[in-house]
């Protein structure tokens, strides 16, 4: 891709896609932190923990004792010397484990904090001296440091840097150096040390990373330059020459040319607080957490391949009957193996999306499995209105009528509680009745049905109808949308419930959104909506009547004055689901509308919202922009987001609050807690285009996502060969 703002054109490359694995202890252990990590020759991982060591094996994934029969715990520090010979630091001192054997250290019996692999020789270091150990056996060094030995790397020339909670000391067999001083160190408390590419030394503790040469300090690493906690744990160096800073809140990385990433949730961790950091030699990172190792591992991926990866995992848990594209449950948060369908509000609006992308798929590949299951999505939509058994309303989402639980079931309210929902928003529709049974008593479906379903499912009928649909199917899109706009026609454009009244959202009459003031909020929003979906329906089967509407609604109403003050719109009503709402029918506004002084009002509009929209680096947003202006741009954030998404889709909860290295803020919306920067796609909760994507927290585990989000921006950068 070129390296510029107006690349245009990605040819499809390997890149280092990360993934995590998960390794607790086993559930008879009695603590779970795990407090130092190596990694031997075999690929064998051995930890050290309070109840003594363990060690996994390269093809298994359970944790084992070196030997049942000896007494390990508690198990400070591990290493392994050049020879793949492993060095246990415990309580009563020194062991090794060599040849399948464990033996002891018999001249030390003083407990072990620090273990030190050195080309002279092991170091073994505590609160009660240090020694070496070597073929001329078990000698103890005269240095004077503190008793409080956190951490130890050898100068490789026969001398040692050992950090404490007292400083930084330089020790050899002439003299000891102590480095505490405020121009020395970011602070005196050292936790880790290691060694960059350059052999630099980074010294890692309360208050940052301080980065010093052979004689003086060339660089800090503080909140300020990405750290996420002031309190750092261990540093160490990645095959890659990366420098990985373990902190309570996750794991900075730095490259050599100062770029920088994080992992912290759950998501890469299975605990934030990160004690120690060991790499394999495939280069898979070896994580000491408070609750367990966690390996982030890493392999070469095309967006092609990533594309193949979600697309099985949708088709496998995120498809349920009779085609709905949705999230599903986990049983057991975070155990994927435990789901089961579910149901949202919004499923209407998420297979549009899911119809659009396999529109994409279709007419990039022409594989005609895109095509049917295309088909099968605007079935499904279609059945929503026809469930309910109106002329033109629709419901949210079905579920099969054997169903025992839906989420947002049916309830009774006392007059007191109806009362108390009408003060706390006077436009509520307190809902009983929200599922009904179908007539023909094979689903229920769901009512209240909201602005952006309508959004969802015509964005979808657009692209349905250009891109796919035969002769056949584009009389049956156009009946359906002719219905749908004809029932808003006939109840002043408002969405009508089965009950008479309007759904709590689904409101675009101008008697409401000019006239009432408590829809001042949505006036600039909605107008734009319905302009969308009468040029949808006067586009599809060229009747009059809706470019009548249109225009009256424009010439009479203001409607167009209204959608030009969306980007003026007051922050306390902007919300970012409007944001996507406006992207869905973009496409409808600029693609379907002939006249030339309309049209260039609508691109007008929608290069204004793309500057103010840049910010979010949100691929569908780009490549929506692109299809409805016909131009290729922003195609780098795009593929950065593409390629930055992890592969585990569920919903762990992301909580920026806990980082120092960002400000919470209250914008882009002004009643919601976000950070000043927007976080990459690696360290969201998992995307849902209609969520807030600078929120500070978000995610709950009991959920996996559907990938969607990934694979239609994807699709339509491939559609429109900007991806290719």
């Amino acid at each position: 891709m070129e390296n510029t703002a107006v690349a245009t054109t990605y040819v499809d490359q390997p890149f280092e896609q990360e993934y995590h694995d998960a390794y607790p202890l086993p559930q008879d252990v009695q603590t779970t932190e795990v407090r130092s990590i190596a990694v031997d020759k075999q690929s064998t991982v051995w930890i050290a923990t309070a109840s003594g060591a363990f060690q996994k094996k390269a093809d298994q994934s359970d944790w084992i004792q070196p030997s049942p029969k000896v007494d390990l715990g508690p198990t400070f520090s591990v290493a392994v010397d050049n020879q793949s010979v492993v060095w246990l630091g415990a309580w009563n001192g020194l062991y090794h484990y060599k040849d399948q054997k464990l033996e002891r250290i018999n001249e030390l019996t003083a407990p072990v904090a620090v273990v030190c692999p050195s080309k002279e020789g092991i170091y073994a270091l505590g609160p009660q001296g240090i020694w070496l150990i070597n073929e001329r056996g078990c000698q103890k060094k005269n240095y004077v440091v503190p008793r409080s030995i956190r951490s130890a790397i050898s100068d490789g020339n026969g001398g040692l840097w050992i950090a404490t909670d007292v400083g930084l000391y330089h020790a050899t067999d002439t003299q000891t150096d102590v480095l505490q001083k405020n121009d020395e160190l970011i602070s005196a408390s050292i936790k880790g040390i290691a060694f960059d590419s350059k052999q630099q030394l980074w010294a890692a503790g309360l208050g940052g990373v301080t980065v010093r040469n052979q004689t003086t300090k060339v660089q800090t690493i503080q909140p300020e330059q990405g750290i996420p906690s002031i309190y750092v744990n261990c540093a160490e160096r990645a095959p890659d020459g990366r420098m990985w800073i373990g902190t309570n809140v996750g794991i900075a990385r730095y490259k050599p040319d100062g770029s920088r990433s994080l992992r912290f949730t759950r998501r890469w961790l299975l605990d934030d607080q990160v004690n120690d950091i060991a790499f394999d030699a495939d280069g898979t990172a070896w994580i000491a957490t408070a609750k367990g190792v966690s390996a982030i591992r890493k392999k070469a991926m095309t967006l092609a391949q990533k594309q193949d990866y979600f697309y099985q995992v949708l088709m496998q848990r995120h498809i349920r009957e009779p085609w709905i594209a949705g999230q599903c449950r986990l049983k057991t948060p975070g155990d994927v193996s435990t789901w089961t369908p579910d149901d949202d509000d919004n499923d209407g609006e998420y297979t549009g999306n899911y119809l659009a992308m396999e529109c994409f798929r279709y007419v990039a590949t022409k594989k005609p499995d895109a095509k049917v299951k295309a088909q099968k999505a605007f079935r499904f939509l279609k059945l929503l209105q026809d469930v309910t058994g109106t002329d033109g309303f629709f419901a949210r989402t079905v579920v099969p009528a054997s169903w025992t639980e839906v989420d947002d079931g049916n309830r009774t309210l006392t007059p007191k509680e109806r009362a108390d929902e009408l003060i706390k928003e006077p436009r509520s529709k307190p809902m009983e009745v929200r599922w009904r049974k179908s007539k023909d008593g094979k689903w229920l479906w769901k009512g209240d049905t909201s602005s952006d379903e309508l959004c969802g499912h015509m964005m979808g009928y657009y692209f349905y109808y250009e891109l796919v649909a035969d002769e056949a199917e584009k009389a049956v899109v156009r009946a359906h949308v002719a219905r749908l706009v004809d029932y808003l026609i006939a109840h002043d454009f408002t969405l009508t419930d089965i009950d008479g009244t309007h759904t709590r959202w689904g409101v675009w009459s101008p008697d409401l959104l000019n006239r009432d003031p408590d829809w001042a909020p949505d006036r600039d929003q909605n107008s734009m909506e319905l302009l969308a979906f009468l040029k949808l329906a006067y586009y599809v089967t060229g009747q009059p009547k809706y470019e009548q509407h249109y225009r009256q609604l424009i010439d009479k109403e203001g409607y167009l004055d209204n959608m030009a003050n969306i980007r003026h719109q007051n922050p306390a009503w902007f919300i970012y689901f409007d944001v996507m709402l406006a992207a869905y029918v973009y496409p409808i506004l600029l693609r379907c509308e002939k006249d030339p002084k309309i049209k260039a009002f609508y691109e007008a509009h929608l290069d204004q919202w793309l500057e103010q929209r840049k910010g979010d680096k949100n691929p569908l947003i780009n490549f929506l922009y692109c299809y409805a202006r016909n131009k290729k741009v922003e195609l780098t954030p795009s593929v950065e987001f593409l390629i930055d998404t992890p592969l585990d889709l569920v919903n762990w909860t992301v909580d920026h609050t806990k980082r120092e290295d960002i400000k919470i803020v209250r914008t882009p919306v002004l009643d919601e807690l976000q950070v000043s920067e927007l976080p990459p796609a690696s360290i969201r909760t998992v995307v849902r285009w209609d969520k807030n994507p600078w929120a500070a927290v978000n995610g709950t585990p009991d959920i996996e996502r559907e990938p969607v989000f990934w694979l239609l921006p994807y699709w339509m950068g491939r559609y429109l060969t900007m991806i290719k």
